[in-house]
């Protein structure tokens, strides 16, 4: 199998782009931010503090049942048999994403998932730490990253076609906030892979950053 890993800060473009350059390769795209987020929500529902109560989380783990569907092409998640894929892209889920990457036990759930999910296909998988701990052994790794305030504007954007009342500096200043969680968190923390190749995609279009992605895998996978 060819396994594909896109590491890089929240709202760099990873999801879009590996979705859309995996649909061109023909692999599967997995996106795992989209199973910290599912447990996010999870957890949320049941009013559990990640951060202050991390007994509780661990516990109530043992409830959970995370699994991913593909319905033509398009990946889906469910959460205890519910499909969640458009409940779990709030800024409140997506810190609650963040605070759940901390959790040395979650992370741990979740890369049993991932790894098995790489094993049976082609894919290209997406996440924070995926070249690093998850996939190291991937056929190419690559880093997405972009300016801060253009994530946020990105963000900010994708949120308000969606009909949210959201603030852009409240964006800003919860994209600063997870990047510090992410790359500082004690367990697999958000950092660049040795051997990936970095791509900023700061000043590029959807499509030039899809062709960076595809023209760099092409470059090392013969």
């Amino acid at each position: 199998m060819i396994n594909i890993a896109i590491d890089g800060p929240s709202g760099a473009g990873k999801s879009t782009i590996a979705k859309k350059a995996a649909a061109k390769l023909g692999y599967i795209y997995i996106d795992t931010g989209a199973m910290y987020r599912t447990v996010g929500l999870y957890l949320n529902r049941l009013g559990i503090n990640i951060k202050a109560e991390k007994e509780k989380v661990i516990n109530s783990l043992s409830g959970i049942n995370i699994d991913i569907k593909y319905e033509n092409g398009e990946q889906h998640i469910f959460l205890n048999g519910e499909d969640v894929s458009s409940l779990i892209r709030t800024p409140e889920i997506s810190m609650a994403a963040s605070d759940s990457g901390t959790v040395l036990e979650i992370r741990e759930k979740m890369t049993h998932l991932q790894r098995n999910l790489a094993k049976n296909n082609n894919c290209i998988m997406d996440g924070r730490d995926i070249g690093t701990f998850v996939l190291p052994d991937a056929d190419v790794k690559i880093f997405l990253t972009a300016d801060v305030r253009v994530r946020a504007e990105r963000r900010y954007r994708e949120l308000a076609e969606k009909g949210e009342q959201v603030k852009f500096e409240d964006v800003l200043s919860g994209m600063v906030l997870r990047d510090k969680n992410d790359s500082t968190r004690e367990f697999m923390p958000l950092k660049k892979a040795d051997d990936a190749i970095l791509i900023d995609t700061s000043d590029l279009s959807l499509d030039e950053s899809v062709d960076a992605v595809i023209k760099c895998i092409g470059d090392r996978i013969k």
